[in-house]
C-alpha cells in the first residue's frame, strides 16, 4: 500500500469556553449531554411505568436487528488487536516520543486498569455468571449437555470466559489505543473525537466532533449506570448480611427504596472526594487498596475453597475458550421458528450481545482512562497489560470462586442455597456455606468495603473522564462543582432506574445508548489501521520508536 507523504494532522482546536461557570469546558457537548441525561432523569421520575415501556420496545428492536452487529464489531476489535500485537513493526510503535517513560509502575498501572475496567464485577459475577452457565448455556439447550450436572462444568466456563475475556478487554483497549496513539504520538486531544482524526480531519473541530463526544458522554454515563446498579444491589446485601438493619430489604427481598438511596449517598459521595483529589492520588491510592483487597480474598478461597476443582476449571476452561473463540467469535444465532433455535437466539440476546453492549458503553471511559496512565508504553506491552493479563485474571478468579461455589453445589454441601439467592448475594452465601458465622461475617466485612473501593475507583475514575471529554481532553483539574455535578448525575441516573423499573430498567437503557457508540468504535479502529499503516510505510520509517518498556 502507497502513502502520500501529506503530514498528519497534529493540531485539533476545539472551543472551550475562555470564562464563566463553564470556563474550559465545551458548552456544546456538556450542556448538550446534561438536558439529555437530564430528561431521561425526568422522564422516569414523571412516569416511570411510560418510560420503562417504551425504553423496552427501544431495546427488542435493536436486540432484534443489530445483534450481528455487535457480534461482528467485537470480532474486528479482537482480530486487530492480534494483528497489532503480533507483528513487530506495530507492536513496537510506541505511545508517545522518543524517550517517553511510564508514568506509573506496572503494579499501579495494572491495579488501575483492572480496579476501572472490571473489579466490581468480579464480586458480583465470579460466583454467579459460572453458576447460571452451569445451569444453562447453549450446550444445555440444544441437549449435548446436562444441567447442573459435571458434565457441564467445562461448558459453563467455557461461556463465562467468552464474556469476561479477551472480547470484553478489546472494548476498553481499543478505545484507550486510539486515543493514547492520537494523543501521545499526533499531539492530538485526548478526547474521543481525536480517534477519527484520519478519517474527518478538521472537520471534528466542530458539529461532527461535538456529536462524537456527546455520544462519548452517553454510553459512559450509562455502561456506568450499569455497573453502578448492580454494585448498589450487591453493596445492600452486604449491608444486611453484616447486620445493618431489616429496613435494607423490602418484603420481596429486593433493595429497599431507603437503602438504594443510602448506598448511592455512600459510593458516590466518596467517589466525588477522590475525584476532586485527581487520578495521581485517590485513584492511584484506592486502585492499589483493592488489588491488595482482592489478593486477600483469592488467597482465601485458594486456601479454603475447592482450589483443585477450581484449578481444574480454570485450565480445561481455557483451553475450551481458545480453542473455540474463532468459532464463537462469528456464531450469530437467529429465530427460526424451532424451539431450539429460538431459545439460542434468545439466549444468545439475554448474554453474548448484553455483554458486547455493557463493554462497547464502557469503552469511552475506560478507554480515556487507560490512555492517560499509559502513555510510555509499546502497542504490544498496552494490548499486554490491557487485554492478556486483566483475561487471565479474571479467569483465574472465575475458576476459584465460582468453582468452589459449583463444587459446594455439585457436591451436596451447599443444596440449593447458593443457587437459590440472586446474583448480588451468591458470593456471600458461599461464604455462608464455607465458615461460621462469625467468620462469616468477617469475610462479609471484608467483601463490603472491597466493594465500596471498586465501586469508588469505577466511578471517581469516570467522573475525570467525562471531564476530560466535555473540556476537549484537557487533562488538567476541573471545577468542583463540574466533578459533584456528574457525581450526582450519575448517583441519579442509577437511583431513579433502579427504582422505577430495577436492573433491567438500566440495562435496557445501556443497551440503547451504546449502539451509537459502537459505530464510533469501528470507525476508530479504521482509523487506527490508517495512522498506523502510515507511521509504518517505509517512507515514514523515521516516525518508528523502540520502547523502553520492551
Amino acid at each position: 500500500m502507497r502513502f502520500n507523504n501529506k503530514k498528519p494532522l497534529t493540531r485539533l482546536p476545539i472551543k472551550v469556553a475562555a470564562r464563566g461557570f463553564y470556563e474550559g469546558f465545551n458548552k456544546d457537548v456538556t450542556i448538550t449531554a446534561k438536558i439529555l441525561l437530564g430528561m431521561l432523569i425526568v422522564w422516569a421520575v414523571i412516569s416511570p411505568e411510560n418510560s420503562i415501556s417504551i425504553l423496552n420496545s427501544i431495546n427488542n428492536f435493536l436486540l432484534n436487528h443489530f445483534s450481528t452487529w455487535y457480534i461482528l464489531s467485537v470480532a474486528f476489535f479482537l482480530i486487530l488487536a492480534f494483528i497489532l500485537a503480533v507483528i513487530p513493526r506495530y507492536g513496537k510503535l510506541v505511545l508517545g516520543d522518543q524517550g517517553d517513560k511510564p508514568e506509573f509502575s506496572n503494579f499501579s498501572w495494572f491495579s488501575m486498569i483492572f480496579g476501572a475496567g472490571i473489579g466490581v464485577g468480579m464480586l458480583t459475577f465470579a460466583t454467579a455468571e459460572p453458576m447460571y452457565h452451569f445451569a444453562n448455556n447453549p450446550e444445555v439447550i440444544q441437549g449435548l449437555a446436562t444441567a447442573s450436572s459435571a458434565d457441564n462444568v467445562r461448558f459453563a466456563y467455557k461461556w463465562a470466559f467468552l464474556h469476561w475475556g479477551f472480547s470484553a478487554w478489546i472494548c476498553y483497549s481499543l478505545v484507550g489505543l486510539s486515543m493514547a496513539y492520537f494523543s501521545f504520538r499526533r499531539k492530538l486531544p485526548l478526547t474521543i473525537r481525536s480517534g477519527l482524526a484520519p478519517l474527518f480531519g478538521q472537520k471534528l473541530s466542530g458539529k461532527l466532533g461535538n456529536t462524537i463526544d456527546i455520544i462519548a458522554v452517553i454510553a459512559t454515563i450509562l455502561g456506568v449506570a450499569q455497573t453502578l446498579g448492580f454494585g448498589v444491589e450487591q453493596f445492600v446485601s452486604s449491608m444486611y448480611r453484616v447486620g445493618m438493619g431489616e429496613w435494607l430489604l423490602n418484603a420481596d427481598g429486593k433493595s429497599s427504596t431507603a437503602a438504594i438511596v443510602v448506598a448511592l449517598l455512600v459510593i458516590v459521595g466518596v467517589a466525588t472526594l477522590s475525584a476532586l483529589s485527581g487520578v495521581g492520588k485517590g485513584v492511584k491510592w484506592l486502585s492499589n487498596i483493592n488489588m491488595g483487597l482482592s489478593l486477600i480474598l483469592f488467597a482465601f478461597f485458594l486456601i479454603f475453597g475447592s482450589t483443585f476443582f477450581g484449578l481444574q476449571a480454570f485450565v480445561l476452561g481455557l483451553f475450551d475458550y481458545v480453542v473455540a473463540l474463532p468459532d464463537l467469535l462469528f456464531t450469530v444465532w437467529q429465530p427460526d421458528g424451532t424451539p431450539v433455535g429460538d431459545t439460542l437466539a434468545t439466549w444468545q440476546k439475554d448474554w453474548s450481545v448484553f455483554y458486547w453492549a455493557w463493554w462497547i458503553a464502557f469503552g469511552p471511559f475506560v478507554g480515556v482512562f487507560f490512555a492517560r496512565i499509559s502513555r510510555g508504553r509499546s502497542i504490544r506491552t498496552y494490548l499486554f497489560g490491557t487485554v492478556i493479563l486483566p483475561s487471565l485474571m479474571c479467569f483465574i478468579w472465575f475458576s476459584v470462586v465460582g468453582g468452589t461455589a459449583i463444587d459446594l453445589t455439585l457436591n451436596g454441601a451447599a443444596g440449593d442455597a447458593i443457587s437459590g439467592v440472586g446474583q448480588e448475594a451468591q458470593l456471600l452465601a458461599m461464604l455462608d456455606v464455607m465458615l461460621s458465622s462469625d467468620f462469616a461475617w468477617a469475610m462479609a466485612i471484608l467483601v463490603l468495603v472491597l466493594l465500596l473501593t471498586y465501586l469508588v475507583t469505577t466511578l471517581d475514575s469516570a467522573i475525570l473522564v467525562i471531564n476530560t471529554i466535555n473540556s476537549g481532553g484537557n487533562e488538567g483539574p476541573k471545577g468542583r462543582p463540574h466533578i459533584i455535578f456528574w457525581g450526582t448525575i450519575l448517583a441519579l441516573v442509577v437511583g431513579v432506574l433502579l427504582i422505577s423499573g430495577g436492573l433491567g430498567a438500566i440495562k435496557t437503557a445501556m443497551v440503547i445508548g451504546a449502539l451509537p457508540f459502537s459505530f464510533v468504535m469501528v470507525l476508530m479502529g479504521v482509523s487506527l489501521v490508517k495512522a498506523i499503516l502510515y507511521d509504518t510505510s517505509q517512507a515514514n520509517t523515521t516516525q518508528l520508536n523502540t520502547p523502553d518498556d520492551e
